[in-house]
């Protein structure tokens, strides 16, 4: 039996798996279910060790572990680190999803459930192929190492101390991330650009206590009011970025890049339509791809303050708050950035109020695959085998924080090697992932150790 046989003799074994797995409700964000992401870490070391992989076992971080496992028994070959993680964002609000969750089923040839693709489906599908070739052959074509963590969805925030410290052990001469995406089940995508992270949470106030908006109002300032001011001056009607100094160290788009990116096909039409919005909005001088893909971006992600009941409760608040992210590309970095939110911010504060700015958890340097590089041209060609085309060269607007953590402390960029689909309601409720993408994937990884071998 070779591994292809081996992958369709087990594939029944191996979307039941993926429903065990999705069935933790690993949310790293969450405190109440820290211990889950400690037994989802458990059940990859369990699942390695099954599949044949040496050396396996749960790292402790200052925050959710991290699972290594390896096999290095191929002198001579190049030495491969796949990553992945195991955590999964919160499933709220429950009153949107079809099933439960943490209750997965299998319907439509999919698993639906919270992380089934972001990313449990995803780097399950590394674990799968090695299983496959270590069962049949007894041995891998190259030297691997599988770096999984607990820990992504909130930013990775304890992994840059780790990646330091344990830098000879995660060594090596290729790096694929198995989180990430492709373009559609008949088309693949090579995605050479995220975007990086820096998040804050502002909080305007005024009084020592909420005060009567009628005795009050008219003599002191409102910190609804002063935090509504400031956030205005931050983003222009134009869509663009107005914090002095945001766009200083921004790589723009070259000719080539949006060249590159026109030749992909994209419905405008279809893309408002799907998600619902009267009409797109975004930086002027720019489409709405360019900006998808290589722009910077300002979002508030909450703001509250206030009477929130029904009703009215004629207050005149004593603070105010709101989230803020921002994503980043090349070459700004997330320290810059956030000193120029606080000082711009903090110069902008209504009389009357004070203002705090603090950096939140999560952070990211953006990423960008130089031209030429050899990961990257391998995974293209295993690709173009495997879908029978080219793929699409992308990028992307979400952030994988280690990639640059792993770049900064072994010079090695990495490769996005990933079969989820962006329509797969990530971080959205009734998330789910297709099974003809999870066979697809097994039968990729197992395609480009053996190229990566022969290379």
């Amino acid at each position: 039996m070779n591994w292809s046989e081996y992958l369709d003799a087990h594939q029944p074994r191996f979307v039941d798996e993926l429903v065990d797995f999705v069935r933790i409700p690993s949310v790293s964000a969450a405190p109440a279910h820290v211990a889950d992401v400690v037994t989802a870490g458990n059940w990859v070391v369990d699942r390695l060790k099954a599949a044949g992989m040496e050396n396996v076992r749960m790292l402790p971080t200052e925050g959710h572990p991290v699972v290594y496992a390896d096999w290095l028994h191929a002198p001579g070959k190049p030495t491969i680190l796949i990553y992945g993680h195991f955590d999964v964002q919160p499933a709220e609000p429950f009153d949107l999803w079809q099933t439960p969750p943490f209750e997965p089923e299998v319907r439509d040839n999919k698993v639906w459930g919270r992380g089934a693709s972001d990313d449990k489906g995803g780097m399950l599908i590394p674990i799968l192929s090695v299983e496959a070739m270590l069962k049949t052959t007894g041995r891998l074509p190259v030297n691997v190492k599988l770096f999984f963590e607990g820990q992504e969805e909130i930013g990775s925030p304890h992994l840059p101390d780790f990646i330091k410290a344990n830098g000879a052990m995660l060594k090596a001469d290729m790096i694929f991330s198995a989180d990430g995406s492709q373009w559609g089940e008949d088309q693949p995508n090579l995605i050479t650009g995220l975007k990086g992270l820096v998040a804050a949470e502002i909080t305007v106030s005024g009084a020592k206590g909420d005060q009567h908006s009628g005795q009050q109002g008219g003599g002191i300032a409102n910190p609804i009011q002063g935090l509504a001011q400031i956030i205005a001056s931050m983003k222009g009607t134009n869509g663009k970025i107005t914090v002095p100094g945001f766009y200083d160290d921004v790589v723009d788009l070259t000719v080539e890049d949006r060249e590159a990116f026109a030749r992909i096909p994209f419905d405008e039409a279809a893309y408002i339509d799907g998600l619902g919005v009267p009409d797109v909005f975004g930086e002027e001088g720019y489409t709405t791809r360019e900006r998808l893909w290589g722009r910077p971006t300002f979002e508030l992600n909450g703001i509250w303050g206030g009477w929130q009941g029904s009703g009215i409760k004629t207050v005149l608040p004593a603070e105010a708050h709101a989230k803020i992210t921002c994503r980043l590309v090349a070459n700004q970095k997330p320290d810059a950035i956030f000193d120029l939110l606080r000082a711009h911010t903090e110069g902008n504060c209504p009389k009357g109020l004070r203002v705090t700015v603090k950096r939140l958890a999560g952070s990211a340097d953006p990423f960008l695959v130089p031209p030429g590089h050899n990961a990257s041209a391998s995974a293209a060609q295993v690709l173009t085998e495997v879908y029978g085309k080219a793929p699409y060269i992308t990028r992307t607007g979400g952030s994988i924080p280690v990639m640059t953590m792993l770049l900064n402390e072994l010079g090695v960029h990495a490769t996005v090697f990933a079969f989820g689909m962006n329509d797969e309601n990530l971080h959205a409720p009734n998330e789910f992932f297709r099974l003809s993408n999870f066979r697809t994937g097994q039968i990729a990884y197992c395609k480009l150790l053996e190229r990566l071998a022969a290379n």
